[in-house]
Protein backbone atom coordinates (compact mmCIF):
# COMPACT_ATOMS: atom_id res chain seq x y z
CA UNK A 1 0.00 0.00 0.00
CA UNK A 2 1.14 3.43 -1.39
CA UNK A 3 1.54 5.45 2.66
CA UNK A 4 4.25 6.80 4.78
CA UNK A 5 4.44 3.46 6.97
CA UNK A 6 2.95 0.26 6.09
CA UNK A 7 -0.21 -1.31 7.71
CA UNK A 8 -2.41 -4.62 7.77
CA UNK A 9 -4.52 -4.73 5.40
CA UNK A 10 -8.09 -7.25 5.07
CA UNK A 11 -6.40 -9.15 2.30
CA UNK A 12 -3.31 -10.25 4.92
CA UNK A 13 -6.58 -11.25 7.42
CA UNK A 14 -7.84 -14.79 7.62
CA UNK A 15 -11.91 -14.13 8.26
CA UNK A 16 -13.75 -17.67 7.70
CA UNK A 17 -15.91 -18.62 11.11
CA UNK A 18 -14.71 -15.13 12.42
CA UNK A 19 -16.15 -12.28 14.61
CA UNK A 20 -15.26 -9.11 13.60
CA UNK A 21 -15.04 -6.19 15.49
CA UNK A 22 -15.93 -3.39 12.88
CA UNK A 23 -15.24 0.28 13.74
CA UNK A 24 -17.35 2.65 11.70
CA UNK A 25 -17.27 6.42 11.78
CA UNK A 26 -21.47 6.83 11.61
CA UNK A 27 -21.52 9.94 13.04
CA UNK A 28 -23.38 11.16 10.61
CA UNK A 29 -25.93 14.28 11.11
CA UNK A 30 -29.60 13.07 12.52
CA UNK A 31 -32.54 15.15 12.83
CA UNK A 32 -36.12 14.16 14.30
CA UNK A 33 -34.85 10.21 14.27
CA UNK A 34 -33.50 10.98 10.70
CA UNK A 35 -30.11 10.50 9.35
CA UNK A 36 -29.72 13.55 6.85
CA UNK A 37 -26.61 12.52 4.99
CA UNK A 38 -25.91 8.93 3.98
CA UNK A 39 -22.30 9.74 2.91
CA UNK A 40 -20.05 8.42 5.95
CA UNK A 41 -22.17 4.69 5.83
CA UNK A 42 -21.90 4.30 2.44
CA UNK A 43 -18.49 4.64 2.23
CA UNK A 44 -18.19 1.38 4.44
CA UNK A 45 -20.52 -0.89 2.68
CA UNK A 46 -17.37 -2.73 0.38
CA UNK A 47 -15.85 -3.34 4.20
CA UNK A 48 -19.02 -4.99 5.36
CA UNK A 49 -19.92 -6.74 2.46
CA UNK A 50 -15.95 -8.14 2.02
CA UNK A 51 -16.52 -9.34 5.70
CA UNK A 52 -19.62 -11.32 5.31
CA UNK A 53 -18.71 -12.72 1.83
CA UNK A 54 -15.23 -13.86 3.29
CA UNK A 55 -17.79 -16.19 5.91
CA UNK A 56 -17.52 -13.80 8.66
CA UNK A 57 -19.79 -12.13 11.60
CA UNK A 58 -19.50 -8.55 12.19
CA UNK A 59 -20.24 -6.51 14.90
CA UNK A 60 -20.15 -2.84 14.38
CA UNK A 61 -18.87 -0.20 16.85
CA UNK A 62 -19.48 3.37 16.39
CA UNK A 63 -20.12 7.20 18.27
CA UNK A 64 -22.45 9.54 17.36
CA UNK A 65 -21.82 13.40 18.97
CA UNK A 66 -20.48 14.05 21.95
CA UNK A 67 -22.80 12.87 24.94
CA UNK A 68 -19.79 12.81 27.53
CA UNK A 69 -20.66 9.48 28.83
CA UNK A 70 -24.35 10.20 28.84
CA UNK A 71 -27.62 8.09 27.40
CA UNK A 72 -28.97 10.91 26.00
CA UNK A 73 -31.81 9.75 23.19
CA UNK A 74 -31.21 12.17 20.83
CA UNK A 75 -27.32 10.59 20.51
CA UNK A 76 -28.85 7.39 19.40
CA UNK A 77 -27.37 4.99 16.71
CA UNK A 78 -30.51 3.45 16.39
CA UNK A 79 -31.36 5.96 13.29
CA UNK A 80 -28.97 4.31 11.36
CA UNK A 81 -29.84 0.62 11.54
CA UNK A 82 -32.84 0.65 8.81
CA UNK A 83 -30.11 2.96 6.25
CA UNK A 84 -27.68 -0.23 6.82
CA UNK A 85 -30.33 -2.75 6.15
CA UNK A 86 -31.51 -0.59 3.16
CA UNK A 87 -27.41 -0.03 1.84
CA UNK A 88 -26.60 -3.80 2.48
CA UNK A 89 -30.07 -5.60 1.56
CA UNK A 90 -30.23 -7.73 4.58
CA UNK A 91 -31.97 -7.26 7.88
CA UNK A 92 -29.21 -5.90 10.92
CA UNK A 93 -29.53 -6.48 14.50
CA UNK A 94 -29.04 -4.14 16.87
CA UNK A 95 -27.75 -3.87 20.30
CA UNK A 96 -28.86 -0.95 23.34
CA UNK A 97 -25.40 -1.60 24.54
CA UNK A 98 -21.91 -1.04 23.26
CA UNK A 99 -20.73 -3.66 26.26
CA UNK A 100 -22.90 -5.70 28.85
CA UNK A 101 -23.70 -9.49 29.52
CA UNK A 102 -26.63 -8.58 26.69
CA UNK A 103 -24.77 -7.67 23.84
CA UNK A 104 -21.96 -9.58 24.42
CA UNK A 105 -24.49 -12.72 23.78
CA UNK A 106 -26.07 -11.43 21.12
CA UNK A 107 -22.38 -11.27 19.54
CA UNK A 108 -21.53 -14.88 20.20
CA UNK A 109 -24.97 -15.91 19.25
CA UNK A 110 -24.08 -14.52 15.43
CA UNK A 111 -23.60 -16.66 12.65
CA UNK A 112 -21.71 -16.50 9.96
CA UNK A 113 -22.98 -13.79 7.12
CA UNK A 114 -24.81 -11.65 10.21
CA UNK A 115 -24.46 -8.47 11.48
CA UNK A 116 -25.00 -6.81 14.94
CA UNK A 117 -24.42 -2.94 15.44
CA UNK A 118 -24.66 -1.75 18.49
CA UNK A 119 -25.47 1.35 20.62
CA UNK A 120 -23.52 4.42 20.94
CA UNK A 121 -19.85 4.54 22.25
CA UNK A 122 -19.80 7.31 23.71
CA UNK A 123 -22.44 6.55 26.23
CA UNK A 124 -19.77 4.83 27.96
CA UNK A 125 -17.00 7.07 29.68
CA UNK A 126 -14.67 4.69 29.30
CA UNK A 127 -14.83 5.19 25.56
CA UNK A 128 -13.36 8.70 25.44
CA UNK A 129 -10.93 8.02 28.20
CA UNK A 130 -9.11 5.03 26.25
CA UNK A 131 -10.09 3.03 29.66
CA UNK A 132 -8.47 -0.17 29.71
CA UNK A 133 -10.89 -2.21 30.94
CA UNK A 134 -13.76 -0.56 28.81
CA UNK A 135 -11.00 -1.74 25.63
CA UNK A 136 -11.30 -5.29 27.38
CA UNK A 137 -15.14 -5.29 27.65
CA UNK A 138 -14.71 -4.56 23.73
CA UNK A 139 -12.33 -6.74 22.95
CA UNK A 140 -14.49 -9.69 24.69
CA UNK A 141 -17.05 -8.78 21.03
CA UNK A 142 -15.19 -10.41 18.36
CA UNK A 143 -11.86 -12.12 17.41
CA UNK A 144 -10.68 -9.85 14.94
CA UNK A 145 -10.72 -6.08 15.04
CA UNK A 146 -11.14 -3.84 11.49
CA UNK A 147 -10.58 -0.10 11.78
CA UNK A 148 -12.56 1.63 9.22
CA UNK A 149 -13.13 5.01 10.90
CA UNK A 150 -10.61 7.32 9.43
CA UNK A 151 -12.97 10.36 10.49
CA UNK A 152 -11.76 9.20 14.23
CA UNK A 153 -8.06 8.29 13.60
CA UNK A 154 -6.66 11.18 15.21
CA UNK A 155 -8.80 10.71 18.39
CA UNK A 156 -7.44 8.48 21.40
CA UNK A 157 -10.04 6.31 22.17
CA UNK A 158 -10.88 2.94 23.38
CA UNK A 159 -12.26 1.51 20.47
CA UNK A 160 -9.71 2.76 18.40
CA UNK A 161 -6.48 2.71 20.48
CA UNK A 162 -6.97 0.54 23.42
CA UNK A 163 -9.05 -2.40 21.49
CA UNK A 164 -6.67 -2.53 18.65
CA UNK A 165 -3.66 -3.22 20.70
CA UNK A 166 -5.95 -6.24 22.26
CA UNK A 167 -6.91 -8.45 18.86
CA UNK A 168 -4.96 -9.13 15.32
CA UNK A 169 -5.80 -5.02 14.32
CA UNK A 170 -6.48 -4.64 10.37
CA UNK A 171 -7.08 -1.54 8.40
CA UNK A 172 -10.64 -1.55 6.72
CA UNK A 173 -11.11 -0.86 2.89
CA UNK A 174 -12.19 2.45 3.27
CA UNK A 175 -9.40 3.62 5.93
CA UNK A 176 -6.86 1.53 3.14
CA UNK A 177 -8.17 4.34 0.29
CA UNK A 178 -7.67 7.09 2.64
CA UNK A 179 -3.99 6.07 2.92
CA UNK A 180 -3.34 5.66 -0.67
CA UNK A 181 -4.71 9.05 -1.91
CA UNK A 182 -3.51 11.25 1.09
CA UNK A 183 -0.16 9.57 1.60
CA UNK A 184 1.33 11.11 -2.09
CA UNK A 185 0.34 14.71 -0.77
CA UNK A 186 3.51 14.05 1.72
CA UNK A 187 5.67 11.69 0.01
CA UNK A 188 5.20 12.23 -3.80
CA UNK A 189 3.01 15.30 -4.63
CA UNK A 190 2.19 16.46 -7.88
CA UNK A 191 3.89 19.73 -8.97
CA UNK A 192 2.39 22.54 -8.46
CA UNK A 193 0.89 21.84 -4.99
CA UNK A 194 -2.08 23.58 -3.92
CA UNK A 195 -3.44 23.81 -0.39
CA UNK A 196 -7.66 25.53 0.03
CA UNK A 197 -7.67 25.92 3.36
CA UNK A 198 -10.35 28.08 5.36
CA UNK A 199 -12.49 27.98 8.37
CA UNK A 200 -13.44 29.63 11.53
CA UNK A 201 -10.06 28.98 13.77
CA UNK A 202 -6.64 29.20 13.19
CA UNK A 203 -5.50 26.65 15.72
CA UNK A 204 -7.03 23.80 13.55
CA UNK A 205 -5.04 24.70 10.29
CA UNK A 206 -1.99 26.40 11.29
CA UNK A 207 -0.01 22.91 11.37
CA UNK A 208 -1.72 22.72 8.22
CA UNK A 209 -0.32 25.79 6.64
CA UNK A 210 3.10 25.24 8.62
CA UNK A 211 3.85 21.88 6.32
CA UNK A 212 2.55 23.54 3.17
CA UNK A 213 4.96 26.55 3.37
CA UNK A 214 7.72 24.15 3.19
CA UNK A 215 6.17 21.53 0.94
CA UNK A 216 4.01 23.04 -1.26
CA UNK A 217 3.60 25.82 -3.46
CA UNK A 218 0.67 27.81 -3.17
CA UNK A 219 -2.01 28.41 -0.12
CA UNK A 220 -5.29 29.85 -0.54
CA UNK A 221 -7.48 31.17 2.00
CA UNK A 222 -10.82 31.72 2.89
CA UNK A 223 -13.24 32.12 5.84
CA UNK A 224 -12.17 33.59 9.20
CA UNK A 225 -9.15 32.73 8.58
CA UNK A 226 -8.15 35.08 5.68
CA UNK A 227 -9.78 37.48 7.56
CA UNK A 228 -7.32 37.10 10.54
CA UNK A 229 -4.04 37.13 7.64
CA UNK A 230 -6.16 40.74 5.96
CA UNK A 231 -6.22 41.83 9.69
CA UNK A 232 -2.43 41.14 9.96
CA UNK A 233 -1.32 43.23 7.19
CA UNK A 234 -2.40 46.18 8.84
CA UNK A 235 -6.03 46.82 6.85
CA UNK A 236 -9.51 46.81 8.92
CA UNK A 237 -11.87 44.33 8.84
CA UNK A 238 -15.12 46.05 10.15
CA UNK A 239 -17.15 44.09 12.26
CA UNK A 240 -16.03 40.96 10.10
CA UNK A 241 -15.15 37.54 12.50
CA UNK A 242 -11.37 37.08 13.53
CA UNK A 243 -8.79 36.11 15.66
CA UNK A 244 -7.15 38.84 17.75
CA UNK A 245 -4.77 36.35 19.28
CA UNK A 246 -3.59 35.14 15.91
CA UNK A 247 -2.67 38.16 14.07
CA UNK A 248 1.06 37.52 15.47
CA UNK A 249 1.48 34.05 14.05
CA UNK A 250 -0.13 34.89 10.94
CA UNK A 251 2.36 37.64 10.35
CA UNK A 252 4.99 35.19 10.64
CA UNK A 253 3.55 33.29 7.98
CA UNK A 254 3.32 36.25 5.28
CA UNK A 255 7.01 36.24 6.43
CA UNK A 256 7.95 33.11 6.15
CA UNK A 257 6.50 32.82 2.75
CA UNK A 258 8.47 35.92 0.90
CA UNK A 259 11.52 33.39 1.19
CA UNK A 260 13.31 31.05 -1.00
CA UNK A 261 11.43 28.44 -1.68
CA UNK A 262 8.25 28.95 0.70
CA UNK A 263 4.79 28.41 -0.77
CA UNK A 264 3.51 31.62 -1.46
CA UNK A 265 0.38 32.37 0.76
CA UNK A 266 -2.57 34.36 -0.95
CA UNK A 267 -4.46 36.87 0.71
CA UNK A 268 -7.78 38.31 -0.16
CA UNK A 269 -7.60 41.35 -2.11
CA UNK A 270 -10.88 42.16 -2.36
CA UNK A 271 -13.80 40.65 -0.45
CA UNK A 272 -17.81 40.89 -1.12
CA UNK A 273 -19.14 42.54 2.41
CA UNK A 274 -22.42 43.01 4.32
CA UNK A 275 -24.03 44.22 7.59
CA UNK A 276 -25.29 40.96 8.36
CA UNK A 277 -25.74 37.09 6.90
CA UNK A 278 -28.74 36.67 5.46
CA UNK A 279 -30.58 36.14 2.33
CA UNK A 280 -31.67 39.59 0.44
CA UNK A 281 -28.91 41.66 2.24
CA UNK A 282 -27.28 44.38 0.68
CA UNK A 283 -23.99 43.40 -0.74
CA UNK A 284 -20.58 44.92 -1.87
CA UNK A 285 -17.48 43.98 -3.71
CA UNK A 286 -14.51 45.83 -2.59
CA UNK A 287 -10.97 46.02 -2.38
CA UNK A 288 -10.26 44.94 1.54
CA UNK A 289 -8.67 48.46 1.85
CA UNK A 290 -12.09 49.52 1.71
CA UNK A 291 -13.69 48.08 4.52
CA UNK A 292 -16.00 50.13 6.82
CA UNK A 293 -16.76 49.51 10.34
CA UNK A 294 -20.54 48.87 10.18
CA UNK A 295 -19.75 45.92 7.71
CA UNK A 296 -18.39 42.55 7.94
CA UNK A 297 -16.64 40.18 5.12
CA UNK A 298 -18.51 37.14 3.87
CA UNK A 299 -16.65 35.80 1.06
CA UNK A 300 -13.83 36.59 -1.14
CA UNK A 301 -14.33 39.12 -4.01
CA UNK A 302 -14.44 38.86 -7.47
CA UNK A 303 -10.73 39.61 -8.28
CA UNK A 304 -9.56 37.57 -5.52
CA UNK A 305 -11.84 35.05 -7.11
CA UNK A 306 -9.78 35.29 -10.73
CA UNK A 307 -6.16 35.12 -9.10
CA UNK A 308 -7.49 32.11 -6.83
CA UNK A 309 -8.50 30.30 -10.31
CA UNK A 310 -5.63 30.90 -12.27
CA UNK A 311 -3.54 29.78 -8.93
CA UNK A 312 -6.00 26.35 -9.50
CA UNK A 313 -5.81 26.55 -13.31
CA UNK A 314 -1.68 25.52 -13.19
CA UNK A 315 -2.43 23.03 -10.53
CA UNK A 316 -0.88 19.53 -10.65
CA UNK A 317 -2.46 18.49 -6.73
CA UNK A 318 -5.11 20.12 -5.48
CA UNK A 319 -6.12 19.57 -1.30
CA UNK A 320 -9.24 21.82 -0.01
CA UNK A 321 -10.20 21.70 3.27
CA UNK A 322 -13.43 24.35 3.89
CA UNK A 323 -15.47 26.64 1.76
CA UNK A 324 -14.27 29.74 1.33
CA UNK A 325 -17.65 32.21 2.31
CA UNK A 326 -20.64 32.12 4.61
CA UNK A 327 -21.65 29.38 2.18
CA UNK A 328 -24.71 28.63 4.17
CA UNK A 329 -26.50 31.96 2.59
CA UNK A 330 -26.46 31.57 -1.24
CA UNK A 331 -25.27 35.25 -1.18
CA UNK A 332 -22.04 34.50 -0.06
CA UNK A 333 -21.76 31.21 -1.81
CA UNK A 334 -20.86 32.62 -4.62
CA UNK A 335 -16.66 32.30 -4.34
CA UNK A 336 -16.73 28.89 -3.49
CA UNK A 337 -18.90 27.96 -6.44
CA UNK A 338 -16.45 28.71 -8.45
CA UNK A 339 -13.33 27.43 -7.07
CA UNK A 340 -15.89 23.97 -7.03
CA UNK A 341 -16.30 24.48 -10.83
CA UNK A 342 -12.34 25.63 -11.28
CA UNK A 343 -11.11 22.45 -9.21
CA UNK A 344 -13.04 20.11 -11.57
CA UNK A 345 -11.83 21.64 -14.43
CA UNK A 346 -8.29 21.47 -13.63
CA UNK A 347 -9.00 17.34 -12.38
CA UNK A 348 -10.29 16.92 -16.06
CA UNK A 349 -7.11 18.44 -17.23
CA UNK A 350 -5.40 16.18 -15.28
CA UNK A 351 -4.76 17.40 -11.91
CA UNK A 352 -5.31 14.80 -8.43
CA UNK A 353 -7.48 16.71 -6.30
CA UNK A 354 -8.65 15.85 -3.29
CA UNK A 355 -10.89 17.52 -0.98
CA UNK A 356 -12.57 16.53 2.78
CA UNK A 357 -14.14 18.20 5.61
CA UNK A 358 -17.65 18.35 6.69
CA UNK A 359 -18.70 21.69 5.47
CA UNK A 360 -17.05 21.43 2.45
CA UNK A 361 -18.97 18.35 1.34
CA UNK A 362 -22.27 20.22 2.78
CA UNK A 363 -21.35 22.67 0.58
CA UNK A 364 -21.40 20.39 -2.49
CA UNK A 365 -24.73 18.55 -0.96
CA UNK A 366 -26.42 21.47 -0.69
CA UNK A 367 -25.75 23.14 -4.07
CA UNK A 368 -25.69 19.85 -6.11
CA UNK A 369 -22.17 20.20 -7.09
CA UNK A 370 -20.61 16.63 -7.78
CA UNK A 371 -18.64 15.06 -5.75
CA UNK A 372 -17.37 12.74 -8.48
CA UNK A 373 -15.52 15.51 -9.86
CA UNK A 374 -12.71 15.50 -7.56
CA UNK A 375 -10.21 12.21 -7.73
CA UNK A 376 -10.50 11.70 -4.33
CA UNK A 377 -13.15 12.52 -0.96
CA UNK A 378 -11.95 12.18 2.25
CA UNK A 379 -14.36 11.05 4.80
CA UNK A 380 -12.24 12.66 7.45
CA UNK A 381 -12.47 16.22 8.35
CA UNK A 382 -9.79 16.78 11.70
CA UNK A 383 -8.16 13.34 11.05
CA UNK A 384 -7.54 14.43 7.29
CA UNK A 385 -6.13 17.81 8.54
CA UNK A 386 -3.55 16.28 11.37
CA UNK A 387 -2.68 13.32 8.76
CA UNK A 388 -1.78 16.05 5.56
CA UNK A 389 0.15 17.68 8.39
CA UNK A 390 2.70 15.13 8.82
CA UNK A 391 1.39 14.00 12.58
CA UNK A 392 1.29 10.62 13.75
CA UNK A 393 -2.69 9.87 13.83
CA UNK A 394 -3.03 7.69 17.28
CA UNK A 395 -5.23 5.06 16.00
CA UNK A 396 -2.62 4.18 12.72
CA UNK A 397 -0.16 3.21 14.93
CA UNK A 398 -1.59 -0.32 16.29
CA UNK A 399 -1.53 -1.23 12.47
CA UNK A 400 0.97 -1.13 11.28
CA UNK A 401 2.67 -4.07 9.88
Amino acid sequence: MTSRTSYRTLDQASLRGKRVILRAGFDVAIENGKVMDTERIEALIPTIKHLLQEGASVVILSHQGRPKGKRLPEYSQKPVTPVLEKLLGMSVAFADSCVGPETLAKAKALKPGEILFAENLRYEAGEEQNDPSFAKQLAELGDIYVNDAFTNCHRKHASMVGLAELLPSYAGLQLQKELENLSPILEEPKRPLVLIVSGAKMETKVPVIKQFLTRGDDILLGGCIANTFIAAKGHSVGKSKYEQEALEEAREFLKEAEKEGQASIHVPVDAVLASEPKEGVATQDLPVTSIGSDTAIFDIGSNSVKQYKDVIAKAGMIVWNGPIGFYEVEAFAGATKELATAVAAATKKGAVSIIGGGDTLDFHVRYGYPLDAYSFVSTGGGAMLEFIAGKTLPALVPLRA
